[in-house]
């Protein structure tokens, strides 16, 4: 089954439109994806989580699909910048 990401391993929408909060990491990159009325994507630096790290970048998505795909294109950038 292939990845939603070419560079991350997050479950499909449906894992977020059941309201589920997801969070990895590559290497240093860190992220967050919030579930609620939208997808909020968070990321920053380091190995300390969310509530303790300072976010560098944080973005609302529509809670469909077409805002998840948006949202894990903008995750991908913000990795490779």
């Amino acid at each position: 089954m292939p990845s939603v990401s070419e560079i991350f391993e997050i479950p499909k929408f449906y894992y977020f439109k059941c309201g589920n909060d997801y969070s990895g990491s590559k290497g240093d990159f860190s992220y967050k994806i919030k579930s609620n009325d939208k997808l909020t994507a968070m990321t920053w630096h380091g190995k300390l989580c969310s509530m303790k790290a300072e976010i560098e970048n944080q973005q609302e998505f529509e809670c469909t699909q077409e805002g998840f795909d948006s949202m894990i294109k903008w995750l991908e950038e913000k990795c490779s910048e």
